[in-house]
């Protein structure tokens, strides 16, 4: 039981990491973030950065590491928003 509860769990942490990804990808191909809410990236910055300090605090690699790259991602995809955003 103890593995298939690792297994989930890094399952969890590998999709929730890449979850901001397919939508990085298309803005930068694409450069129309028109559809792309701005709400939406900030909620996900918030949410990886809370669980980096969380992550931080009890001293949980896996929670740190995941959420450090999830908020790389989220960071390229608020400038992607802002840069390319229409006016």
């Amino acid at each position: 039981m103890a593995l298939i509860t690792q297994i989930i769990g890094f399952t969890a942490a590998i999709v929730g990491t890449a979850l901001m990804l397919p939508q990085v990808i298309k803005s930068i191909k694409t450069k129309k973030v028109d559809d792309v809410s701005l709400g939406m990236v900030l909620l996900y910055f918030f949410n990886c950065l809370l669980w980096l300090i969380y992550g931080a605090l009890i001293i949980a690699w896996p929670v740190i590491v995941c959420n450090f790259i999830a908020l790389l991602i989220s960071i390229i995809q608020l400038v992607i928003k802002l840069k390319y955003s229409s006016k």
